[in-house]
């Protein structure tokens, strides 16, 4: 990638947290609500028996309730633990979110030593976070690379979960970025390559 790719992305990360740290709680509260709501109403949420999603941070839009019903249902659900053998993250099965996490590598909830791996195979359904995404399946992480390391080996159906204004017109990709299969903000379910459902 060149520089100048690279000082783009930079510049776009900033553009978008400065964006995400003016909006009022209401705003994200509101928008965070509309994205839970999205989310349970789709057919692969219904159907997906496992499930690899994220621990929120506050920047980011807020999902813990649909985990906790995720898991009230009897979906298996997945998040993220650092292991540093590899430098990597590695899904973990959670059984009891109040019980099962503690803080990881970045001070993020993480799955503790007691929770199994999970087989990225099993996945129906894998919740993304990211700065910035765009509507063709672009996404924009932090710039480590853990999640694009990690996506390459999920076969599941891939979603990026935003807020609106984390939607950007496009951005420069890297070879192993990976592509996500739809976008789910507050005001749509876009599926990559087919029609937004708002």
């Amino acid at each position: 990638m060149s520089e100048t790719d690279r000082n783009r992305k930079a510049e776009l990360r900033g553009e978008i947290r400065a964006t995400l740290k003016a909006m009022s709680l209401d705003e994200r509260v509101a928008g965070s609500a509309d994205i839970r709501r999205r989310l349970t109403e789709q057919a692969v949420w219904k159907s997906s028996k496992a499930i690899l999603t994220y621990v929120p941070t506050a920047p980011e839009p807020d999902i813990w309730p649909t985990l906790i019903e995720a898991l009230a249902s009897g979906k298996q659900l997945s998040l993220l633990r650092y292991s540093p053998d590899g430098d990597r993250y590695v899904p973990c099965l959670v059984r009891d979110l109040s019980r099962d996490l503690q803080p990881g590598q970045y001070g993020i909830l993480e799955p503790g030593p007691q929770c199994p791996i999970f087989d990225l195979m099993r996945l129906d359904l894998a919740l993304v976070p990211g700065i910035g995404f765009t509507l063709n399946g672009g996404r924009l992480g932090r710039g480590k690379g853990y999640y694009d390391r990690l996506l390459a080996e999920v076969p599941a159906l891939k979603c990026g979960v935003a807020f609106d204004c984390q939607i950007a017109s496009e951005f420069p990709l890297e070879p192993h970025d990976v592509q996500l299969n739809c976008i789910l903000t507050p005001t749509r379910w876009h599926l990559v390559g087919g029609r937004a459902r708002s």
